[in-house]
């Protein structure tokens, strides 16, 4: 019986031992395990550090651009409050240009309305002048025979004076 409990005890010896080799292949590749995912939890977690920083150098960026864009829309709309000033002065100006332009239109032809009547004037002066020259020789004229007329009267009054006086 010792015997048998001997090759009993052999074989559950061998059994254990299996049993053990089994146990520690297992433990080792549950380490080997243990050790990759303890390695690709280490990557992960660099890969997650890095993208936070890249998330807080996005934010960062993110917030420059959008001060950026409201410092843009703010000169945005301080041009187009310029451009709006611009056109509305630009709309005075077309329109006094347009006023200048018509007041300039009408000056022109009053200009040519007034030289149409120096014109006129003028040629009724020269007129006037040498109907003022014809009857100044017709005065001339008529004093002249007036004057003629007066001699020959006087010629008749002394002769007649003469002849009454000598009758």
């Amino acid at each position: 019986m010792n015997r048998l409990l001997q090759i009993l005890n052999f074989f559950g010896v061998l059994a254990l031992a299996g049993l053990c080799t089994l146990q520690w292949k297992d433990n080792g590749r549950l380490h080997a395990e243990m050790d990759s995912l303890d390695r690709t939890r280490q990557e992960q977690a660099t890969k997650i550090a890095d993208q936070e920083k890249t998330i807080q150098g996005n934010v960062s960026d993110l917030d420059d651009v959008r001060g950026n864009l409201s410092k843009s829309e703010a000169s945005l709309k301080e041009t187009q409050g310029k451009l709006n000033a611009e056109l509305a002065t630009n709309k005075q100006l077309t329109t006094a240009r347009d006023q200048l332009t018509a007041e300039h239109d009408q000056v022109k032809v009053a200009i040519e309305k007034w030289t149409s009547a120096i014109t006129q004037r003028d040629d009724l002066i020269k007129q006037a002048g040498v109907e003022i020259q014809k009857l100044g020789n017709e005065k001339n004229e008529a004093v002249a025979k007036f004057n003629d007329l007066a001699n020959k009267y006087n010629g008749v009054v002394k002769e007649l004076n003469a002849k009454g006086a000598g009758s």
